[in-house]
């Protein structure tokens, strides 16, 4: 687990600056602080940050060729790598160290750009080959592992793990992509391949990028996709027994490190299963936080199944109101990043790398399973609209959501207003109308009119519809599981558990998004995944004879904190002075009113706009911490 940087002349015949290059890669001093080295040559620089995980004694980085004409930086682990190294053994490749790094570098030697599709693991690399003049990039799968890059205007293509990386070059503006700021306050978070500022990107999770020499255009490419194609019907007993065999062999084979080992354990059925997978001769470490206040805390959850796998357990009690991270993580996160959870994932990475090196984590399962309420739901209003027909449901519902009085205070199901908008629109735009922090309603509101002048029509729902243009299935179930691999997942999931552990330079492996078990997991009928209003159906009853039954069966609660208290409370006056200070009203994107609307009434009681306000909170604050820095 590492961070990597490089600088690329398009041109071919320009030395690189080298202090340039050791600036970008000291920006991520925290992904490597065991090693960190630069590699140069005419037209081209690379840079590596090094946590050693594997052969501590031979793997460093920029890693080359013997003919030094081919050299490596690979943030990641491959987990199938020595049966590559076997393979390439036979055909004649010859190795000097028993890294994955080079397993990687031999790969591109043998089978060029098609390597990426022997690779089992998470990575991003870039690998330069002067022999064909060619740098070439590629980032895992599902996107586990991050890759910043930017063309600049004097012909240099940059790249990096984090985008403080290339933000290190004056020549990239500070300017503020519009659509990336609409899709942020829908989101939560800028999905790839935008980020925040303008002609900086993110390489999307399944794609890479081949750039020649004098090359002036950056074109990704995708090599992998997620295929939704159902098995035929089995005995749902030959399915469980087989779904435990495959997540078994899928978490034994990320358990290789020559460091301490460890797993994330919050007592959810994901984090509980990998635990459970684990689990044999040696104790395994497990890790977990709760919180003093009972309404967050799940800590016995976690200390049921630590209890049951007898696992050398550490533990740690967080102040529910631990607030005080609001400018590391806009420092962290280089964006705007408004998941609140954020915080408690900070805090056990934190806490576990006081004991491991490498965690193993629960993520995915909830995408892999259907197991995120917001299915049920979705799939339940569809269930409704399927029923009417677009020319009766559309103007019906319509006029029914216009007229209904606004409920944000209740719970979902009962908010009638919420649920007749979603009714009156299509599967991809109720989707989205569910998962948006806010509406296009409050964006609208929101934003001042100059700035919806500059967004030319663009919405944030655009995104999701261009995926599901792309997505290979119809099928209504498949095709949410497909939109949130395609920007919930990267977007927000694995960039929250990037940058945290990568802040305490702690690596984490996701067994549950294996790409070979998130194809067989695609495969398996819907039923399997929600069945009766259960999420994970399949999941759950496999593990039955592994994990308690409370731990499967019982109401989700995930990293929540008390964010409106918080904001009513002790943030108030932070939320005064950042919502309402010059920082965001001298930007113009922002309708003074509505901003003033929203602290009064949240702060009266009238209504709870916490998920806004924080929103807002975590942009005035990353625009203090990475933009005016």
């Amino acid at each position: 687990m590492c961070g990597i940087v490089g600088i690329f002349d398009t041109h071919g015949n320009r030395d690189i600056d080298r202090e340039a290059l050791r600036r970008m890669n000291e920006s991520q001093h925290h992904r490597g602080p065991d090693e960190g080295e630069l590699y140069l040559e005419k037209g081209l620089g690379m840079g590596h940050r090094r946590l050693s995980v594997i052969d501590l004694a031979t793997g460093q980085q920029p890693f080359l060729n013997p003919a030094r004409d081919v050299a490596l930086v690979f943030n990641g682990e491959i987990y199938n790598y020595r049966l590559l190294r076997d393979e390439l053994v036979a055909l004649g490749h010859v190795f000097r160290t028993k890294s994955d790094t080079e397993v990687v570098l031999q790969s591109w030697l043998a089978w060029g750009p098609d390597c990426v599709r022997r690779l089992r693991g998470m990575f991003a690399f870039a690998i330069w080959d002067r022999s064909q003049q060619t740098l070439f990039l590629a980032r895992d799968h599902v996107g586990v592992k991050p890759m910043f890059y930017s063309l600049l205007p004097n012909g240099l293509f940059v790249f990096g793990s984090e985008l403080k990386s290339i933000m290190t070059f004056p020549e990239l503006s500070r300017e503020l992509n519009p659509r990336a700021v609409e899709d942020y306050f829908a989101y939560g978070y800028v999905p790839e391949p935008k980020t925040i500022f303008n002609n900086a990107y993110k390489l999307s999770p399944g794609h890479c990028i081949t750039l020649k020499v004098g090359d002036r255009a950056v074109q990704p490419q995708r090599w992998w996709d997620l295929a939704f194609r159902p098995a035929p019907q089995r005995p749902d007993a030959e399915v469980q027994e087989e779904l435990i065999e495959r997540l078994r062999e899928t978490v034994h084979s990320q358990m290789e490190s020559e460091v301490p080992l460890g797993a994330f354990l919050s007592g959810g059925v994901d984090s509980s299963a990998v635990v459970a997978m684990m689990a044999g001769d040696k104790p395994v470490t497990t890790c977990s936080i709760g919180f003093d206040d009972p309404e967050f805390d799940e800590s016995e959850y976690a200390n049921q199944v630590a209890r049951r796998y007898a696992t050398v357990h550490h533990g740690q009690i967080v102040d529910k109101d631990d607030y005080g991270l609001v400018d590391t993580l806009a420092h962290l996160y280089d964006e705007p990043f408004a998941d609140s959870s954020a915080i408690p994932t900070y805090r056990v990475c934190q806490l576990a790398r006081r004991h491991v090196t490498v965690a193993l984590s629960g993520d995915g399962g909830d995408e892999n399973f259907a197991g995120y309420r917001r299915y049920r739901f979705a799939m339940a209003e569809h269930s409704v609209r399927s029923k009417l027909p677009e020319a009766i449901r559309k103007p019906l519902f319509g006029t029914l959501g216009s007229l209904y009085p606004k409920a944000d205070w209740a719970p979902r199901m009962f908010r009638a207003k919420t649920t007749f908008e979603a009714l009156a629109r299509d599967l991809v735009e109720g989707y989205f109308h569910g998962v948006s922090r806010l509406t296009d309603r409050q964006r609208d509101q929101l934003f001042s009119q100059g700035f919806r002048d500059d967004l030319q029509g663009y919405r944030a729902i655009d995104v999701m519809r261009e995926h599901a243009a792309r997505a290979p299935t119809d099928d209504p179930l498949s095709l949410i599981q497909y939109l949130d691999f395609k920007t919930w997942l990267p977007g927000d999931i694995l960039t929250k558990v990037d940058r945290a552990s990568m802040a305490h330079s702690l690596e984490v492996r996701v067994p549950l998004l294996d790409h070979t078990f998130c194809e067989y997991a695609a495969t398996l009928p819907n039923d399997l995944k929600l069945r009766g209003g259960e999420g994970k159906y399949v999941l759950k009853k496999a593990l039955e004879p592994h994990l308690p039954h409370d731990i499967m069966y019982r109401a989700k609660k995930g990293f929540s904190i008390p964010l409106a208290d918080w904001l009513r409370g002790p943030l108030r006056q932070a939320v005064r002075d950042g919502v309402l200070g010059a920082r965001l009203l001298d930007t113009g994107i922002f309708n003074r009113r509505y901003l003033e609307q929203l602290v009064s009434q949240h702060e009266s009681g009238a209504a709870d706009h916490s998920v806004a306000l924080w929103s807002l909170l975590m942009f005035e604050s990353f625009l203090r911490v990475s933009v005016a820095s």
